[in-house]
């Protein structure tokens, strides 16, 4: 509560008096960077802000676009396997989003769906060739029962909650599997159904630590991990049968 008190100050220091100049929508992140370390177990960072007139307020946070491959599953005798996968090109790593209010409440479908507010008008796109409409819908479905499964598309609307008639906050919670890369936090200041102002923050997500540069050296120097892996691998193997011998 203290930290919301001070982020509250802070940010009314930052909205302009009177209506000269002033800006509708001001906002910013407790953090704009989250480190993925080896004890990672998930992250929650503060977005808040102000308004300069009653509305409604939407934040949607975007994670990198990342191809993805989704699969199909068909049961042949006694065993299920994959029959069949489609490609998505640039599919949103991580997909959250807050609300004032429910979000159809807010603005119509044509508003929410040019901004991409809400996983229904979220635009994922198929491969021309493979776009035909029933197709494209049962692998969209398909794509987003898989992110929110693990977490990466959470099912609930997150709560914004207001502080007066200007101030308000929500929180944004990353899972322990949140994909590393820029994200994109979208407020959105909504009167009368229609987009008054928005404002994107960006918030970075990176390994730190030893983790970050085991990642790097694996990468960077792929054959020389893979060798060193290999040989990590036959001293365990090689330690633990001496000491069974000794056992």
């Amino acid at each position: 509560m203290r930290r919301l008190t001070l982020f509250a100050f802070v940010v009314l220091l930052a909205v302009p008096a009177g209506p000269a100049g002033a800006q509708p929508l001001v906002v910013d992140l407790s953090q704009h960077r989250v480190a993925i370390t080896a004890g990672f177990a998930g992250a929650e960072v503060l977005a808040f802000g102000a308004v300069d007139e009653p509305g409604d307020v939407v934040v949607v946070v975007r994670g990198p676009l990342r191809p993805k491959v989704i699969h199909r599953k068909s049961r042949i005798a006694l065993i299920w396997i994959n029959t069949a996968s489609m490609t998505f090109e640039q599919v949103p790593s991580f997909y959250a989003i807050a609300s004032s209010r429910p979000i159809d409440e807010i603005a119509g479908p044509s508003v929410l769906a040019r901004n991409e507010i809400g996983l229904d008008h979220l635009r994922i796109e198929l491969p021309r060739a493979k776009a035909s409409p029933n197709v494209a819908e049962e692998w969209r479905a398909a794509l987003v029962r898989n992110q929110q499964r693990i977490g990466l598309y959470p099912t609930e609307v997150g709560r914004i909650g207001f502080l007066g008639d200007r101030l308000f906050s929500t929180r944004i919670k990353f899972p322990a599997n949140v994909p590393t890369g820029t994200y994109r936090a979208t407020t959105y200041l909504l009167v009368d159904g229609r987009v008054e102002s928005a404002q994107t923050t960006p918030l970075i997500v990176n390994k730190a630590g030893l983790e970050a540069e085991v990642f790097d050296f694996a990468h960077k120097q792929s054959a020389l991990y893979g060798i060193i892996a290999i040989l990590v691998a036959l001293v365990a193997g090689w330690l633990a049968h001496v000491a069974f011998r000794k056992a």
